[in-house]
């Protein structure tokens, strides 16, 4: 019996074995301030999961909220800039 994962493995292998181009890590560079942002704000939500929070883990959210949205704005002001929207 032949098994089927293995042909379509090989017929998929080009799809998702293949390295990153150039073009997908300089994507992956420029988005990078915004990626730490959140991973910042994810982990400031997984501490108050179990917690009523202080006046200091609000703050502490609130701070991570706004540099979410301060790396969001970044990035997409930088990418306007790089297609010429608004020129």
């Amino acid at each position: 019996m032949n098994a089927i994962a293995a042909v379509q493995a090989i017929v998929t292998a080009d799809e998702y074995d293949r390295e990153p181009t150039a073009a997908e890590l300089d994507a992956i560079e420029n988005e990078m301030p915004l990626i730490r942002a959140e991973v910042e704000l994810l982990d400031v939500q997984i501490a108050l999961l179990d917690q009523a929070p202080s006046e200091l883990d609000t703050r502490r959210l609130r701070r991570a909220r706004r540099r979410v949205l301060a790396a969001r704005r970044a990035l997409t002001n930088r990418s306007t800039v790089v297609t010429g929207v608004g020129a």
